[in-house]
Parts: structure tokens; C-alpha cells; sequence
């Protein structure tokens, strides 16, 4: 499912515009991702909860040459499914 097929799917189940079920896209994405740049978790009950993870540095080889690299600590969003999205899949 791509982007445009979700807000189409998101307008049928609340009864509105595609328009207006693609600003409330936009806004909840936007607002997830305005709480990781600051660092705290969106935790969505049922669904799953998005954080920041931490990766660290690390080596690493160039795989056209063979080199070795130093790979710097980086941030990185990560996901949790939730028991109630874990168990709609199984």
C-alpha cells in the first residue's frame, strides 16, 4: 500500500474528503515526527510506539576498494508493534 492508497482507504473509513484525509496524514506524520526530533517516544496503544534508537560508531569497509571506514554514531527512528497489531497479523 503507498501513500495515496492509504488516505483513500483512511477518507472511506471516516467519511470524508480524500483532501481532508490527506491533511490529517500530514499533520499526524508531521507531528510523530516533530516528538522524535525532540527525542520523545509516540507510543500508539494497541498499535505500536515509535523511538529513537541509538546506533554507534563503528568500522566499516568500502566495498569498491576495500578500505576500511570509521561509520559515525548516528539516531535513527525505529518502530514496536504493539500486541494488538502483532496478534491482527498472526
Amino acid at each position: 500500500m503507498n501513500k495515496s492508497e492509504l488516505i483513500e482507504q483512511m477518507a472511506e473509513a471516516a467519511d470524508i474528503s480524500k483532501a481532508a484525509a490527506g491533511r490529517a496524514l500530514e499533520g499526524a506524520l508531521a507531528a510523530i515526527k516533530a516528538s522524535l526530533q525532540q527525542g520523545k517516544e509516540v507510543s500508539l496503544v494497541g498499535f505500536g510506539a515509535f523511538y529513537v534508537g541509538e546506533r554507534a560508531a563503528r568500522t566499516g569497509r568500502n566495498p569498491s576498494t576495500g578500505e576500511t571506514i570509521k561509520i559515525k554514531a548516528a539516531k535513527t527512528p525505529k518502530f514496536r508493534a504493539g500486541k494488538t497489531l502483532k496478534d491482527s497479523v498472526n
